[in-house]
């Protein structure tokens, strides 16, 4: 008969199984470790996010920061492009030149005047149009990107392109004028038609941006406001009037303020609409704005201490521009 050699399992206590080996207490050398890991961890959870954004504020630095302290120690002393190492302290009389110089206030009136004729259209045009791609049409994806085309299309070629439709002999702009029984217009020679034709340049290019600006405000003014409206009897004039554009009020102004900035800041259409190609913005400086004439006073004429305080004057305008920004919308906010 065979013999069992059974085995028999150890004894478990009441209540739960066998108990484990209890876990070793970690060496020194482990601990020092762990306690530099965390110190690490601690370090890189704190400061990562400033080297993520640390890019931006070094080329802000080199690119932003240092030409603007640059250009306001240069707007006090004399200095020539040619040595710009070599300064002669002359203290404000570079900004007290500018304010006699004739040349100044007429870009100054030129930048002005083209301002207003370029931003007043423009932004009118652009509310009707958002007004009208606010409902629903066929194919609005591709209204909306059309808008964007302008904007999206380099500055020489656009300027390029109305040289040519606004030629005096071969023009299509005097080409339908003629048809009408009106004479031809010498666009670029004389004051005002050259201040229109690069108004429409600014128009043409800009336009659709704020309208898809107007839409995109006009999509989050709510419903109910309309229905209501609606319901009272409004016309679509008057929900337009008493509803849209009361709901748009810091919209406009944004589109204001950034308009203004941009046309006080004109340079790239005038001076290719030049029919001399130079920076003075036509043989009489008809539609010289102050851009140019800081691009003339630095680049041309060379003289870098008179265009870094011309640069500055335009600063402490858009300061100016900034600071009546904020007062009105101030009151705008009151008001509502």
């Amino acid at each position: 008969m065979a013999t069992r050699h059974d085995t028999a399992a150890p004894p478990v206590k009441e209540g739960g199984a066998a108990p484990g080996r209890p876990p070793a207490e970690p060496t020194q050398a482990e601990q020092r470790r762990r306690a530099r890991l965390s110190r690490r961890w601690q370090r890189d959870l704190r400061w990562s996010p400033y080297a993520f954004v640390s890019p931006f504020f070094l080329l802000f630095l080199a690119f932003g920061l240092f030409p603007l302290l640059y250009t306001g120690w240069a707007s006090l002393h004399q200095v020539e492009m040619t040595a710009p190492t070599d300064m002669n302290w002359v203290g404000l009389r570079n900004y007290t030149r500018i304010f006699d110089d004739e040349f100044f206030w007429n870009a100054a009136r030129n930048t002005l005047t083209i301002g207003i004729i370029s931003t007043v259209p423009q932004l009118l045009m652009a509310m009707g149009i958002a007004h009208i791609l606010n409902y629903k049409l066929r194919a609005s994806t591709f209204y909306r990107v059309a808008m964007l085309a302008p904007y999206a299309t380099s500055i020489a070629a656009a300027s390029l392109v109305f040289v040519l439709l606004f030629g005096r002999d071969y023009g299509m702009i005097n080409w339908g004028l003629d048809l009408v029984g009106i004479s031809p217009v010498d666009w670029q020679n004389d004051k005002w038609p050259s201040q229109f034709a690069v108004s429409s340049i600014i128009i043409w290019r800009w336009t659709g941006y704020n309208a898809l600006i107007y839409l995109a405000a006009m999509q989050a003014i709510p419903q109910d406001l309309y229905e209501s409206a609606a319901l009272d009897g409004a016309s679509r004039w008057q929900q337009f009037f008493h509803v849209t554009l009361p709901s748009l009020r810091p919209t406009i102004l944004f589109t204001v303020v950034v308009s203004t900035i941009g046309a006080s800041q004109v340079f790239g259409e005038p001076l290719l609409f030049d029919p001399n190609k130079g920076a003075s913005g036509g043989a009489e400086h008809q539609f010289q704005t102050l851009g140019l004439y800081l691009y003339e006073q630095g680049w041309v004429n060379q003289h870098l201490g008179r265009a870094s305080a011309i640069a500055w004057t335009m600063f402490l305008i858009l300061i100016v521009i900034g600071i009546v920004n904020y007062v009105i919308s101030r009151r705008l906010r009151a008001s509502s």
